[in-house]
């Protein structure tokens, strides 16, 4: 008898775990992003074009290699989808902004303020019934920033932080709010092209009327913000999201201040002040229970 062996092909199947890798990785890279305001000499403005710029060249890339479809079309369509980018461009400007005028943990945990806004938002905008306890988490943010604020007064550095932060979670609970539409209709990898790509043309005239000098080392800077803190970053999220679920991967995107912290203590050696730490506390607390509330009722 003639025996043949014909091993089986290794087929390695993507499970739960490898999708929470992939989710905990890309917050990583989200709370990574932060710091660039700080590694680089650059106004807001200037940092955000160079992130949408090469963000925009790499996602384009990867919807040519993946041939991902369908895409927008019409004008009114197209016309929303440039005002969602002009969006991102203020979104991104006031969140590295936030981060220049004070610190990496005043910044990230004042943005951490957006999933509140999108509770508080979202029965204005579909005519949902509001609840008690979306006045409650809103007051108890509030409380988490004063906490923050107070000992350095009113008009201090962590003062003018906590508004850009702030700020920036407002504009990026809009965008969010307008996203929910339009991510039944497309992917989202066609959806963060757009608007990557409309944030950069909006942002690029002003290089015709600014005397700005960025050298190799800030390209450089600014090439890894886009194409691994921003591409990379969405991709590996939006993979991680068919294996986990949205509650988890929501939960998860919460820790982003915790990792833009930590970054920043061992890279930039900036140590939060204990105001910072317990009004941060009490945003993140806040949040991770808004979050659950609106992803699972």
């Amino acid at each position: 008898m003639n025996f043949q062996f014909k091993p089986k092909p290794l087929i390695v199947k993507p499970d739960r775990s490898s999708g929470l890798v992939e989710i905990h990785v890309a917050v990583l890279l989200f709370g990574l992003a932060g710091l660039f305001a700080k590694f680089l000499s650059l106004p807001a403005w200037c940092i955000v074009l160079g992130r949408t710029g090469f963000a925009t060249v790499a996602l384009a890339a990867a919807l040519v290699y993946s041939k991902s479809g369908p895409y927008p079309k019409g004008g009114k369509t197209i016309a929303l989808f440039c005002l969602l980018g002009i969006i991102l461009a203020i979104h991104w400007i006031t969140f590295f902004h936030a981060i220049k005028v004070s610190s990496v943990a005043v910044g990230l945990l004042a943005f951490s303020t957006f999933p509140v806004f999108i509770t508080c938002l979202e029965p204005f905008w579909f005519n949902e019934k509001r609840r008690m306890i979306d006045w409650v988490t809103a007051v108890l943010v509030l409380v988490g920033l004063g906490i923050m604020v107070y000992p350095s007064g009113f008009r201090g550095q962590v003062f003018s932080g906590v508004i850009w932060g702030t700020l920036a979670g407002f504009t990026f609970a809009i965008l969010s709010l307008l996203n929910r539409k339009w991510v039944r209709d497309y992917p989202p990898v066609v959806i963060a092209l757009y608007q990557n790509a409309v944030a950069a043309l909006v942002l690029l005239p002003i290089l015709a009327v600014v005397d700005l000098r960025v050298d190799a080392r800030q390209i450089g800077l600014l090439a890894f913000l886009g194409v691994i803190c921003t591409a990379l970053s969405h991709a590996l999220f939006i993979r991680g999201l068919r294996f986990v679920r949205a509650q988890l991967a929501s939960v998860i995107a919460c820790l982003e201040p915790v990792y833009g912290i930590a970054f920043a203590f061992f890279l930039l050696h900036e140590i939060p002040s204990a105001a910072t730490l317990a009004g941060g506390a009490l945003i993140i607390i806040t949040t991770v229970a808004a979050t659950r509330r609106r992803v699972s009722g």
